[in-house]
């Protein structure tokens, strides 16, 4: 296996089967029909090969693994050039995780240009794995460009009512960004002279860049990443993408594209400019705790169910920016865990609107009420990810944010108490959500008839169930991934290591 490109295979796989649905040709019915098993079944098989890179994974180093490499270009010195270390694998894992659930999700829902949907989704899942196994700059670059576009076709054509709207916001938002991020890969290569990212990391460890280029450096890859996450106030554009994709739109946004930030955070701001990270530290922290309040109380005040989750989403990033700039063990592990456990919790909350929303055709909170009594299983599914979400013991939003709350005391006692209000205002917003929906009287006529998930539905939730329980009961299966990564990248970044006390008694 060692030769084997397996991490390759994974990549492009997902285009071949886009290859394959768009030369189906025949009646309506038969196109679409054979476009949805094509796309199950190559997604299905993707995440296959992704379960082989995790059992194969060595986590007693750092390096990066199942590396291939091509020259792409010599002048300038350009390769398709592919890995992954103990921070990529999981945002690898968690794209192949989601995007055949997205598949099912979608298997009734979407009717018109099936076709063209599913080749979107299977496009946009090689751009994904592509972003986050790229080891060359301009690679990165190219994939992170490339995603843009099957993302705006989701929102624009498959949306609400204001799609076009949302579809050109998420688009100028995210691009506007993405330039600065190149301004800053063609200011790195001129510099050092290579846009191999192993490379580079290396040269600018022996020979840093000087201060005040490096804070130059690192407010322009902030400016692309501050939106992809997003962090406030560059968040706007998230509410709106939110409420007009559809639902498998919806779940893929939050669940795989509001990583990127984190991922670059990670992968580029800390590890190449250290300096610049250290005298940034305190703005991100002020953001981060300001995001954590103000979007967890304009949550409070929504009557839109994707627009509460779409706020929550941006609370729960601050969670991961504090984590990230805390530059200890527990910090930056738990901001990985909360980025993986709002992956997969985010998902499922989009999906469980989803649900009613195709049986009432409203995201309004007050158009339900009491659909316990007719959608038990419905509401079971929907108290797991909401007490998920709100980070209650045993599920993977609680080893997340309290890693990161340990880190951030660690770093900074204040930013850790104001951070602490999140806590608090979390399970009032999402409490008073399912309050609102599941419990009370049944007394609106549409819902005394309304039926409650069918076996498809089932089968899309239960596997998202299963990692949310192991996540929280058994964490040390992805922190001891994740480990030996995160202690080199602290050693790359100027911080100390500790004993990570919090983290062993974890272990144990």
């Amino acid at each position: 296996m060692s030769e084997f490109p397996v991490l390759s295979l994974t990549i492009v796989l997902p285009l071949v089967g886009a290859g394959f649905i768009f030369f189906i040709r025949g009646e309506p019915a038969f196109v679409e029909r054979n476009a949805r098993w094509v796309a199950l079944w190559y997604s299905l098989a993707t995440f296959a090969l992704s379960l082989v890179l995790w059992v194969l994974f060595d986590t007693s180093t750092a390096a990066f693994q199942f590396v291939d490499k091509t020259a792409w270009m010599t002048n300038p010195n350009i390769a398709y050039h592919v890995g992954v270390d103990g921070i990529s694998l999981f945002f690898v894992l968690l794209t192949t995780f989601l995007t055949p659930l997205c598949v099912l999700a979608s298997w009734r829902v979407i009717t018109s240009r099936v076709k063209e949907y599913m080749i979107s989704f299977l496009v946009l899942e090689t751009a994904m794995i592509g972003v986050f196994s790229a080891l060359d700059f301009v690679l990165f670059y190219l994939f992170l460009e490339a995603m843009l576009i099957p993302m705006f076709l989701i929102i624009g054509v498959w949306g609400g009512t204001n799609r076009e709207y949302a579809a050109f916001k998420f688009f100028l938002y995210t691009l506007l960004g993405s330039v600065l991020l190149l301004l800053a890969i063609l200011a790195l290569y001129l510099e050092v002279g290579t846009t191999d990212i192993p490379d580079l990391m290396e040269r600018l460890q022996r020979h840093p860049l000087p201060e005040g280029m490096q804070r130059w450096l690192w407010l322009a890859m902030f400016a692309s990443f501050a939106v992809k996450m997003p962090m406030w106030p560059f968040h706007t554009w998230l509410p709106d993408a939110h409420v007009e994709a559809p639902t498998a739109g919806s779940m893929l946004l939050a669940g795989v594209l509001l990583k990127l930030g984190g991922y670059g955070f990670l992968r580029f701001s800390l590890p190449m400019l250290p300096d610049a990270t250290a005298f940034f530290t305190p703005l991100i922290f002020t953001l981060s705790v300001v995001a954590i309040i103000y979007t967890s109380l304009v949550a409070l005040a929504q009557e839109d169910m994707k627009k509460l989750i779409a706020y929550s989403s941006v609370a729960h990033m601050g969670f991961v920016t504090i984590g990230i700039f805390t530059l200890n063990t527990q910090g930056i592990e738990g901001a990985m865990m909360v980025m993986l456990s709002h992956g997969v919790v985010s998902a499922a909350l989009f999906l469980c609107v989803g649900v009613i929303y195709d049986r009432c055709h409203s995201r309004l909170i007050g158009h339900y009420g009491g659909l316990v009594h007719r959608m038990p299983v419905y509401a079971f599914v929907f108290m797991v990810f909401t007490l998920a979400s709100v980070a209650l013991p045993g599920t993977s939003g609680f080893v997340g944010e309290f890693l990161s709350l340990v880190g951030a005391y660690q770093a900074n006692t204040l930013v850790a108490v104001l951070a602490t209000a999140g806590v608090v205002l979390a399970p009032a917003y999402m409490l008073w959500l399912y309050r609102r929906v599941i419990f009370g009287n049944l007394t609106k006529e549409h819902l005394k008839d309304i039926l409650d998930m069918d076996a498809r539905e089932i089968a899309v939730f239960a596997p998202m169930v299963a990692v949310v329980m192991l996540m929280g009961i058994y964490p040390e299966l992805f922190l001891a991934v994740i480990r030996v990564t995160v202690e080199n990248l602290i050693v790359q970044a100027g911080g100390a290591l500790d004993a990570a006390p919090v983290t062993a008694m974890l272990q144990r």
